[in-house]
């Protein structure tokens, strides 16, 4: 296999084989939070979430998985100390690109993702899908992303010891167009999407090993406690106020709460880290 041909080439000189190796190390990272993922996608996909008020229910992971898969490979590719959890897809954000809170601004200038985004199978007329060309600002990610580059700079400090994940990759709608969250499902459904979640989510805290799961929102933050509670995982839960328009605290001073939250659950540092110490 080529993983092993390149492992064993040993005429190179020392520096390049050292180099090919956290390569290889890298794409098993990022190809395990895929394959995580994949088995999550194929767990919802036999729980019955089409009933009211959801109507349609759009999988970017699949019809985004281009830019879905350079968001994960360039920045899901190590161990990480922070992990931020946001709920699902929203519908100018990562319903568009496959990245989460994905502001189609931000996720081209600063994430430098890539990637031709196909159709859902059963595209809502109100909720149509332009991949990285949608022009329409997604607030939230807006507010996030925003906030991430003026306290880091650049993409790669930030991602040194972070990673952004969203808790469930899939974007649920009504017949009028309106979103749906999985906060909002009812029943058992709701209970079974859960499940297969919170076990998607272990999975990826014990992947990448981190130290804090920072939920964006209350539902996100909740959720993490509950998948952690009988788990071995020594994790630090904490939250940020979501920065959702809808939430009425985010639209008076977003930015200044959240950096007393993060400063007060004490990443700060970690967050602007040039390196892994």
């Amino acid at each position: 296999s080529m993983v092993s041909n390149q492992l064993l080439e040993i005429e190179e000189p020392a520096e390049n084989r050292v180099w090919k190796r956290e390569t290889i190390i890298a794409s098993m990272v990022s190809n395990q939070l895929l394959e995580i993922e994949e088995r999550l996608c194929s767990n919802l996909s036999a729980v019955t979430l089409l009933h009211d008020p959801v109507t349609t229910i759009y999988n970017p992971l699949s019809y985004a998985a281009e830019s879905h898969q350079c968001y994960v490979h360039q920045y899901g590719n190590s161990r990480k100390r922070i992990l931020f959890l946001g709920m699902n897809p929203g519908p100018y954000g990562m319903a568009q690109n496959g990245v989460p809170f994905g502001d189609s601004h931000f996720v081209k200038g600063w994430l430098n993702i890539t990637g031709s985004v196909q159709k859902p199978a059963n595209e809502h007329p109100k909720r149509p899908i332009r991949g990285l060309d949608c022009d329409r600002r997604e607030v939230s990610g807006t507010r996030f992303w925003g906030l991430m580059e003026e306290l880091c700079g650049s993409a790669e400090r930030l991602f040194t010891n972070c990673y952004v994940h969203n808790y469930c990759p899939l974007c649920f709608m009504t017949k009028t167009g309106k979103n749906v969250t999985p906060a909002d499902l009812k029943g058992a459904d709701r209970k079974l999407l859960e499940q297969h979640c919170d076990v998607a989510l272990l999975n990826v805290i014990e992947l990448l090993q981190v130290s804090f799961v920072i939920g964006v929102g209350k539902y996100a933050e909740r959720r993490t406690s509950v998948a952690l509670r009988d788990s071995q995982c020594k994790v630090v839960v904490g939250g940020i106020i979501h920065p959702s328009p809808i939430n009425p605290q985010a639209n008076k001073n977003w930015r200044g709460i959240v950096v007393q939250q993060l400063t007060e659950l004490g990443v700060m540092d970690m967050m602007i880290a040039t390196g892994k110490d």
